[in-house]
């Protein structure tokens, strides 16, 4: 499988990590990159290919859309005339396959990605969405591809993307707000600044895997930590007395919401 990524920005590099970690050859990869310093440091650090123009992405069997959301829609154009039977990727957030497909020439092959940051250290997770004319063999490249950076999760409506980018898109944003905040506590109660630090990542990454492992809900898994009259329960109380989670929760429709906002004023072009 040919791949070639019209962008060299850190999620492309991301994936390139997990792919070639998975055994793909470097031969087998293509980046279309305008920056030269960035085309030649993708080079020597990956030892693929590397080019300065878009035609050069048509001779891969996947094309993987990795730039800007406002330069999506002149990137599709130009590239339309140069497709034949690839499959189209795209990670930029926002643009819904729709108009993707309307800007190549009504080119139907093309799967929608929202990938999180954490891909850049393989353990993200990305959601798909497959437009209706792509083919299953399709389907399961582009599913292929994204697993080499972490999880996956396919969507059968599209308008679930919205979701998706409060929720894991924008997520580990969340984290390390929450992060932010057990430090500053942490160090206003007397611990120095690296010791929560480590104390507090490890606790997530803790949490996180205790929860994978699990076949209980979070709320079980929660009350499991919690012991009536403990400093766990005085924790929580005061969190729900300053509606935390009803905080949270409205910061994700938020999120969706702008999602949503983005979506139409990038189809509008």
């Amino acid at each position: 499988m040919r791949i070639a990524f019209v962008g060299g920005g850190n999620m492309a590099r991301a994936i390139i990590i997990g792919l070639l970690a998975k055994g793909c050859p470097p031969a087998d990869i293509t980046v279309v990159e305008m920056d030269r310093d960035r085309r030649y440091a993708l080079n020597q650090d990956f030892g693929i290919n590397v080019a300065a123009e878009l035609p050069a992405a048509s001779l891969s069997d996947v094309i993987v859309l990795a730039v800007k959301p406002q330069q999506l829609r002149d990137v599709a154009i130009f590239l339309g005339s140069l497709l034949s039977n690839q499959l189209v990727i795209s990670i930029a957030a926002g643009v819904r396959c729709s108009d993707l497909a309307r800007w190549l020439g009504n080119y139907g092959a093309v799967v929608r990605v929202m990938p999180n940051t954490p891909a850049q250290v393989q353990a993200g997770v990305s959601a798909l969405y497959a437009a209706p004319a792509t083919t299953p063999e399709q389907r399961h490249l582009a599913g292929q591809l994204m697993s080499a950076v972490g999880g996956v999760v396919w969507l059968e409506d599209e308008v679930q993307m919205d979701a998706v980018t409060a929720v894991s898109g924008s997520g580990p944003a969340y984290v390390f707000y929450f992060l932010e905040a057990m430090q500053q506590a942490g160090v206003e109660l007397g611990l120095s600044a690296e010791q929560v630090r480590v104390l507090a990542m490890q606790t997530f990454l803790g949490a996180a895997q205790l929860a994978l492992g699990s076949e209980h809900d979070f709320a079980t898994l929660r009350q499991q930590v919690t012991s009536k009259g403990g400093t766990t329960e005085q924790a929580l109380l005061s969190m729900e007395t300053n509606h935390v989670k009803d905080s949270i929760v409205q910061a994700l429709h938020a999120a969706a919401n702008r999602s949503r906002e983005l979506g139409d004023i990038l189809g509008n072009q």
